[in-house]
């Protein structure tokens, strides 16, 4: 007996390990279910709608797109076709993800309708309704939309607001998107196309008449104070039975509308959905650069620069090495004037060895023109010593212009810094 009951045990086991994210419970009262992603689930999808396979319910993914996704069934609202509608609370957990930074379009929403036919939907009106019957009492729709596209013609109050909408995208009560936070009060702002994902709680409490709509980051418990709260008795618009679903549109920016868990429940609060138990997003945009990149970009721009700023050092020591001082009285009285690049080389950079001797004002140095190979001797003074400079420059002036068989000839001069050489 043993084998037989290992068996059985093994057969019960199986269908609960195969969709361990799917949940639902129906008594003759109350209805629920519980999606922690969308992997195995049975949903009717049209348009753009899809689930990857990491279990993300993605309504649109590209531009110009129109996705459905609904509870397959319809469900009892009422209860019998002349009760009223009955109390029920919703869930999701939903992100908006752009290709382009803080632009979107058009929004998505979660809706009750009498019909999972909606073919007849345009884009523009979030794949809800179209120009011909918005406003019509005969939609028996119910809507929470999350809206990133301000438009006149429904008297939007901006490009990212939460709103009520009864049977029009003309919202019955719309507020800018955020939550109130339970321990400051304050109200915190919130981006429906930041990419990040945020949970939405609705209510209708069948007794009040009240509809109350939360929202906040995913991961923050639902607030105490509710973003938006209307009384409207839906007993005068939903039909019995009615469909339950999302709808999202894009217009030309390519935009992901997706949700990642959805909790449903008549007669009763909504399942809590596990946030650990949710699908990732997906990564909009450029791949992340690689560590090797990461590391080796910085080393390489500053190995650039350093090269980049020897070269210049280099080039400019090189300049300043043999620039030569020019002086009004060289204009008018010197004579041939040499470079001291020239006069550097001819003595071997001044070397000792080349040394001739030692005067008041400067050393002589002999040595041989680079280009003519003409034997000179030179004479280097130095600009510190004013007495120096004075002679230097009578010598320049007053000797270049002789001509003597027991002089020597001064051929030329040089000026560099605090240097004077002839």
């Amino acid at each position: 007996m043993a084998p037989r009951e290992h068996i059985f045990f093994l057969l019960y086991a199986i269908p609960l390990l195969v969709l361990p994210c799917a949940a639902s419970t129906t008594s003759n009262d109350s209805f629920s279910f519980l999606y922690n992603g969308f992997s195995g689930v049975n949903l009717t999808l049209d348009g753009s709608a899809k689930v990857t396979p990491e279990g993300l319910l993605e309504l649109t993914n590209d531009t110009i797109n129109l996705g459905h996704a609904l509870y397959p069934t319809p469900l009892s609202l009422r209860g019998s076709p002349n009760g009223t509608v009955r109390s029920f609370s919703l869930s999701f957990a939903f992100a908006i993800l752009s290709v382009h930074d803080g632009i979107s379009a058009d929004g998505m929403a979660f809706f009750v309708a009498p019909t999972k036919n909606l073919s007849n939907t345009w884009a523009q009106y979030m794949g809800l309704l179209n120009s011909g019957n918005n406003g019509n009492a005969s939609n028996h729709m119910f809507a929470v939309e999350l809206d990133t596209t301000q438009n006149k013609e429904f008297q939007d109050m901006d490009n990212n607001h939460v709103g009520i909408d009864i049977n029009s995208l003309n919202s019955l009560q719309a507020y800018r998107t955020g939550y109130y936070d339970d321990e400051s009060r304050a109200f915190n702002n919130l981006t429906l196309i930041s990419g990040k994902a945020m949970q939405v709680w609705a209510d209708y409490d069948g007794v009040s008449t009240q509809i109350n709509v939360f929202l906040a980051p995913l991961g923050v418990a639902k607030p105490v104070r509710p973003l938006l709260s209307s009384p409207y008795n839906l007993s005068t618009v939903l039909r019995e039975p009615s469909y339950i679903g999302f709808a999202a549109t894009t217009g030309a920016i390519s935009t992901i509308h997706c949700v990642l868990g959805w909790s449903f429940a008549v007669n009763g609060p909504a399942p809590a959905i596990d946030t650990s138990k949710l699908p990732k997003l997906p990564r909009l945009g450029p791949e992340p650069r690689s560590k090797v990149l990461e590391i080796t970009l910085p080393i390489a721009t500053a190995t650039f620069v350093l090269v980049v700023g020897t070269v210049i050092i280099l080039f400019l020591r090189k300049r300043f090495r043999y620039r030569e001082l020019r002086e009004d009285w060289e204009v008018d009285f010197g004579p041939h004037r040499f470079s001291f690049k020239d006069l550097f080389h001819a003595t071997e950079g001044f070397k000792e060895k080349n040394l001739l001797g030692v005067g008041g004002f400067g050393k002589v140095y002999k040595g041989t023109l680079p280009k003519s190979k003409l034997k000179v001797a030179v004479k280097r003074v130095s600009h510190e010593s004013r007495q120096g400079m004075k002679e230097f420059i009578a010598e320049v002036v007053s000797i270049g212009r002789l001509r003597h068989r027991n002089l020597v000839p001064l051929l030329g001069y040089c000026r560099r810094k605090a240097l004077a050489v002839a």
